[in-house]
């Protein structure tokens, strides 16, 4: 349940600016401040049926978009493969190595580092 909500989180990040402006801030609302029905529904001046209507649509919209663009899956295993490749550099600064070794070394750590913090 918890990764359907980051995927969905996800999914809005990425493509959020292709639905409504309701659906998109009907969404943000649900998914990014973990608002209930209820506080949207009178945050925004509409019924908790509607507040649950603009956000099913826009899941399903999103859904169809991230199947036919494969973008947050390959964002998702970019990350992973990033996390991996850092993973194996620290392990490679901790052994014995000669200096121009262990300062290529470095170098990609960095660089890796930054990549991820960047998303």
């Amino acid at each position: 349940m918890a990764e359907d909500r980051v995927m969905q989180s996800l999914l809005l990040d990425f493509y959020g600016q292709l639905l409504t402006d309701k659906q998109r801030e009907t969404c943000e609302l649900y998914f990014n401040e973990d608002l209930s029905l209820a506080e949207i529904a009178e945050q925004c001046g509409i019924s908790r049926q509607g507040v649950w209507d603009n956000v099913r649509r826009a899941v399903a919209a999103l859904e169809e978009i991230e199947e036919k663009t494969g973008l947050v899956r390959r964002f998702s295993e970019t990350q992973r493969s990033l996390e991996r490749l850092h993973a194996e550099t620290e392990k490679l600064l901790s052994l014995p190595l000669e200096e121009d070794v262990h300062a290529i070394a470095c170098e990609l750590a960095i660089g890796l580092e930054s990549l991820l913090e960047r998303g």
